[in-house]
């Protein structure tokens, strides 16, 4: 059976898998809306009551329509870039129109680097106090790559969780190692911190590892559940079948792992740069003026593609 853990000090309690909804999104996948409301409400069904989103990811849609009829809760997590307390209000309202709720459980600021883009976002983090105050949001988030920054929203109180990419391997963390890392997340736990993970699977680098990797998040107590991208219905049956221990088909397990995702640029690249800076990874340079990939440092969030003004970056 799925396991639940309350996210900190919040009242917020959540399935241990949550489901990573960038791969449905346009970013990734690209599901028509039916194809992704059946993924969604197959993990429901099976016992899934978590969904972390963005605002970059455009799929409130799909999530929207998903949770229609579902008798059960179910926690919706969304993040922003935005900086300003203007604009961080239109985010979150928003969301809540996009998912079609007067509210929304988590909202985070999304992917900061450092103290200092944290205290560059103040005034979205004081319109998310406000928010919270009005009963709008139920949760303060911020989500990120870095062990400083982890370490950094552990002192902030108004920061009731933290959303931290961490795998075995440490595949994309960019300021330290695996156990700078857990060292940040037990320090953030123990200052009442909430904790879902990010990138167990290190973006598809370790799909062939899936089980062990995903288990080896399982066993850090400090964190509480763990997102992991799901955009077909034998996912969403391998990975709840990891989390709630039970034996996986070889069948199975050998359709999920062979799934192999890139990224690719086309022919038609420009050069403009775009995508260079706006990757998390630093794992785009421009050669001969075109975009290329280091693949050793892409972790295929495809936020690159987000920026592209001519379209030509997708994964495949």
């Amino acid at each position: 059976m799925m396991q639940y853990r309350q996210l900190g000090n919040t009242s917020i309690q959540v399935s241990r898998l949550c489901f990573g909804s960038l791969t449905i999104s346009p970013l990734q996948a690209k599901l028509p809306l039916q194809e992704g409301v059946a993924v969604m409400k197959a993990a429901f069904s099976a016992g899934v009551n978590f969904v972390d989103t963005a605002e970059l990811y455009n799929n409130y849609d799909i999530i929207g329509a998903a949770i229609v009829g579902i008798e059960k809760s179910i926690v919706i997590s969304s993040k922003s870039y935005a900086y300003t307390f203007e604009d961080m209000r239109k985010s979150v309202e928003e969301a809540c129109k996009g998912i079609n709720r007067n509210y929304i459980d988590i909202f985070c600021l999304h992917e900061q680097l450092s103290r200092l883009t944290l205290r560059g976002h103040r005034p979205a983090l004081d319109y998310l106090v406000q928010a919270k105050q009005d009963g709008i949001i139920r949760a303060i988030g911020v989500s990120t790559h870095t062990v400083e920054v982890v370490r950094a929203a552990a002192l902030i109180d108004e920061i009731d969780i933290i959303h931290p990419l961490i795998n075995y391997k440490g595949i994309g963390i960019l300021d330290g190692d695996v156990s700078d890392m857990l060292a940040a997340i037990g320090f953030a736990k123990e200052m009442g911190k909430g904790i879902y993970a990010m990138k167990a699977l290190a973006g598809g680098h370790l799909i062939k590892q899936a089980e062990t990797a995903i288990q080896w998040v399982l066993k850090q107590q400090s964190i509480d559940s763990i997102a992991v991208g799901m955009q077909s219905l034998n996912e969403v049956n391998y990975n709840c079948k990891i989390f709630n221990n039970e034996t996986i088909d070889p069948s199975l397990a050998a359709k999920v792992s062979q799934k192999q995702r890139r990224l690719l640029v086309e022919d038609w690249c420009q050069g403009c740069g775009c995508c260079v800076q706006h990757c998390p990874m630093q794992a785009i340079s421009l050669i001969s003026g075109k975009a290329v990939v280091d693949v050793d440092k892409c972790v295929l969030c495809g936020y690159c593609g987000a920026y592209c003004p001519e379209f030509c970056i997708k994964i495949i």
